[in-house]
């Protein structure tokens, strides 16, 4: 009984931790970027941005044009209706972060 508890509230700690350890990638590809803008306060508040106006999944896909802009205008001539959708929230995302963390 002793050893189940153990597993389960390791169990429980691992799903708790994981969502933590992906929560700043904007920041993290921010800080990676090599620019020299990219302080660790102007990447914080970028994060902060995007966790109001990104879904985890769209920071994950955006994260990665940090590394190959090339990504992201591959999805801007992109027809598709999510696509579209992705790019207008991504722009939206950058005039608030533009606004509120220069």
């Amino acid at each position: 009984m002793k050893q189940f508890l153990f597993i389960a509230i390791c169990a429980a700690s691992l799903m708790a931790v994981a969502p933590v350890a992906n929560a700043a990638q904007i920041k993290q590809a921010c800080l990676a970027s090599d620019r020299s803008a990219a302080t660790r306060d102007r990447c914080s508040c970028i994060q902060r941005v995007a966790n109001q106006a990104l879904t985890r999944s769209d920071q994950k896909t955006v994260a990665k044009w940090f590394t190959d802009p090339h990504q992201a205008q591959e999805l801007k001539m992109s027809q598709t209706a999510r696509d579209d959708a992705l790019w207008d929230r991504y722009r939206a995302f950058g005039q608030m972060a533009q606004a509120i963390c220069s």
